[in-house]
C-alpha cells in the first residue's frame, strides 16, 4: 500500500509539471503573439487624427515637403479656416550670408506650394522665430495665437507625426486654445508596413522616442542654438 500511495505521488507530481511546462509554452507564445501584433500596430497605433471642423488658423509644420503643404491647401479650400501659418524651421541661413551665399529656407517653399495649390498669397503667413524642434514649434504658435487672441487651430503634420504633435500640445499648452490635428496623406508613410523600408523604420522610432520624452515630462531639451 505505501509503494502505490508513493507512485501516485509521483504520478501526480510529473503530471503538475507536464501541465507547468505546457502552460509556460502557451504563456510564452502569447507573449511573442502579443509582441509581434504590437510591433506590426505600431505605426498605425501612431495616427492619430482629429475631425475637421472651423478653425481660427491653420499651421503647417515644418518638414516632409511638399505634402504638408498640399494637404493644408485642400483643408483651406474646403473652407475651414482662412489663415495659414507656417513653422520656421532652424536653417543655416546666417552661417550661409556671411559666405555670400544665398539661402532659400523650407518655409519659403511651402508657402509657394500653397499659393501654386489654391491660397491666396495674402492668406499665407511665416511666424517670425526658427523653431528647432517640434516641441519649440508648438510653443510658438500657441505664442502667436494668444498674442491675437485665437481660440483653435488645424495643424497639419505628417501621419506618423499626429499623435505626438497633440501629445505635445496637451501637455505644453493645455485644452485652450482647442487643436485639431490632421495628417498629410499625400505623405509616403506606410502605416500597415513601416518597417519595410529605413525612411519609415526611422519614423516610428523616432515618433517612440519623442513620444517617451513627452510622457516623462521632456527631460531631453532642444539642443541650443
Amino acid at each position: 500500500m505505501p509503494n502505490d500511495i508513493i507512485i501516485d505521488v509521483k504520478e501526480v507530481s510529473s503530471s503538475r509539471r507536464h501541465l507547468l511546462r505546457i502552460a509556460a509554452v502557451v504563456l510564452i507564445f502569447l507573449l511573442c503573439l502579443a509582441v509581434v501584433m504590437m510591433f506590426r500596430g505600431a505605426g498605425r497605433w501612431l495616427v492619430r487624427e482629429d475631425a475637421l471642423r472651423p478653425a481660427d488658423v491653420m499651421v503647417v509644420i515644418s518638414g516632409a515637403m511638399p505634402a504638408r503643404a498640399e494637404e493644408a491647401a485642400e483643408i483651406f479650400k474646403m473652407g475651414y479656416t482662412h489663415d495659414v501659418w507656417i513653422t520656421r524651421p532652424e536653417s543655416p541661413s546666417e552661417d550661409l550670408k556671411g559666405m555670400g551665399i544665398s539661402y532659400v529656407g523650407e518655409e519659403e517653399y511651402s508657402r509657394q506650394v500653397l499659393i501654386h495649390s489654391g491660397v491666396p498669397q495674402e492668406a499665407v503667413h511665416v511666424l517670425p522665430d526658427p523653431a528647432i524642434d517640434t516641441e519649440q514649434e508648438i510653443d510658438e504658435v500657441a505664442l502667436q495665437m494668444r498674442l491675437e487672441n485665437l481660440q483653435s487651430v488645424i495643424i497639419v503634420t505628417s501621419p506618423q507625426h499626429t499623435r505626438r504633435v497633440r501629445t505635445l500640445w496637451h501637455k505644453l499648452v493645455g485644452n485652450e486654445p482647442a487643436v485639431i490635428v490632421r495628417a498629410a496623406w499625400q505623405d509616403d508613410f506606410d502605416a500597415d508596413h513601416w518597417w519595410r523600408n529605413t525612411h519609415d523604420a526611422f519614423a516610428v522610432v523616432r515618433e517612440m522616442m519623442g513620444l517617451m520624452n513627452a510622457w516623462f515630462g521632456l527631460p531631453v531639451r532642444p539642443h541650443a542654438t
